[in-house]
């Protein structure tokens, strides 16, 4: 078989998921030359910072502060764009494109944000952008939904896609140490940012969630449709009373048909121990996808990291490489024009709920939230209170948890407003759903 021209690349961004690119290519030079039927060629790197010291050789290959470069230089076929945020990040892969390059990025948040202005530029221009490695790290999700489960309808997302939260909650429950001092290992670990608002205030998840919504049911879900909370006020209580209870607790990404409406919400949910999601631990990332055809499949392992999320770029410059890209990105295109789901009102999402309270330890604390609870037509299914010390005064507190039957969300918004207001409650209120 007569190989094709070879292929030359340019990468932008040679930090951690960048260096792990550059490893890949030179590594696996004639094996990816065998999966693609011509040479991989990185004819070009920008950077930053060119002074800076870099654990990959990069040789003889040019390496410039200037991505002007890479734009004027018609030899380069396709930029693997791995650089973060949404500016520069948005002018960079808008100029390539203008150029006559195609892109690889990894970039989530540029994509939730300026995806679809994007994908129409590239379409006008005849250009393709590969994206394998912006959601969920080496999981190769983006693939199986565009292609391996085109036969289906999607039914459901069940996924956690921050690896960030699930070790923060794997590990409070494991080693019985507070949030606090689970995110500070974190960020000894490099696992979490030193600002980790996105990965613990579930906006990461969401982002990514938003964008596997996009392309399971043609329906783009800005954040503020998203029934959004995050792990920050979770409590080591929490997490063993719901084992206690035969759950763990997960920051749980969900977007589901309920007749033909989508539901989507990323909240710390109440997931049944014996479950795969439940068993997902550490920094690992799992999606569970149900298909009217092929029913419940799962995908699961590192959500993140350099390697992993270098391997889901790779994946991408192979199926450039081959010419596949190209004609998923045209079916990702139809996409743009399918008629979107709607959406169901966050108050009308149905669930049963954790509740966890603290409260004064006085008499008929319970009876007034439960009141307010019957009033809004919330059941309660039991109920749990810490045993406290005996004081004489009104100075001691507890933790009073009540799981419901099902309710909607609305119901319990304007119910915990009200018992905010009763000056037995103290401090943070809790409010997760349990996924049965």
């Amino acid at each position: 078989m007569t190989e094709s021209p070879d292929l030359n690349i340019a990468l932008v961004g040679c930090g951690t998921v960048g260096t792990g690119v550059v490893r890949i290519l030179q590594a696996s030079q004639e094996s990816l030359r065998q999966r693609t039927g011509r040479s991989l060629r990185l004819q070009q790197v920008v950077v930053r910072n060119i002074g800076k010291q870099r654990d990959v050789d990069l040789g003889t290959i040019p390496v410039s502060d200037d991505i002007q470069t890479v734009v004027d230089d018609p030899q380069i076929h396709v930029v693997v764009h791995v650089v973060g945020g949404i500016s520069p990040a948005r002018e960079d892969v808008t100029r390539l494109l203008q150029a006559g390059k195609d892109v690889i990025t990894a970039n989530k948040a540029l994509l939730y944000a300026h995806g679809a202005e994007l994908f129409a530029l590239a379409g006008r221009l005849k250009r393709t952008i590969c994206f394998e490695a912006a959601v969920a790290g080496g999981i190769p999700i983006i693939s199986a939904v565009n292609t391996a489960l085109t036969g289906n309808r999607i039914i459901s997302i069940e996924a956690i896609l921050n690896g960030t939260s699930n070790f923060i909650l794997t590990r409070m429950f494991d080693r019985r140490e507070t949030y606090d001092e689970v995110l500070a290992e974190a960020q000894a670990r490099g696992y979490a940012e030193a600002d980790p608002a996105m990965d613990v205030d579930g906006t990461d998840a969401a982002q990514k969630l938003s964008i596997l919504t996009q392309l399971a049911y043609g329906t783009r879900v800005p954040l503020e449709d998203i029934v959004r909370q995050g792990i920050q006020q979770i409590e080591l209580l929490d997490l063993l009373v719901a084992a206690e209870l035969g759950y763990r607790v997960k920051l749980l990404a969900t977007s589901r048909l309920s007749g033909e409406r989508l539901e989507v919400s990323v909240q710390p949910t109440l997931v049944r121990a014996n479950r795969a999601i439940g068993m997902t631990s550490g920094a690992d990332n799992i999606i569970s996808i149900e298909g009217d055809a092929v029913g419940l499949m799962r995908l699961s392992g590192a959500g993140a990291g350099q390697m992993p999320t270098a391997s889901a770029v790779l994946a991408d410059v192979v199926d450039y490489a081959t010419g596949r890209a190209a004609i998923t990105f045209q079916s990702i295109l139809r996409l743009q024009h399918q008629r979107p789901v709607m959406l169901q009102p966050q108050e009308e999402l149905s669930r049963r709920y954790y509740l966890r309270f603290t409260v004064a330890d006085r008499p008929h604390v319970l009876a007034d939230i439960a009141d307010i609870l019957g009033r809004h037509e919330i059941s309660i299914s039991s109920v749990r209170q810490d045993e406290t010390d005996d004081v004489l005064d009104e100075s001691g507190v507890a933790r009073l948890v009540i799981m419901t039957h099902r309710t909607t969300e609305g119901r319990l918004r304007t119910a915990d407003q009200e018992i905010a207001a009763l000056s037995s409650v103290r401090g943070d209120r809790i409010r997760m759903p349990i996924a049965d």
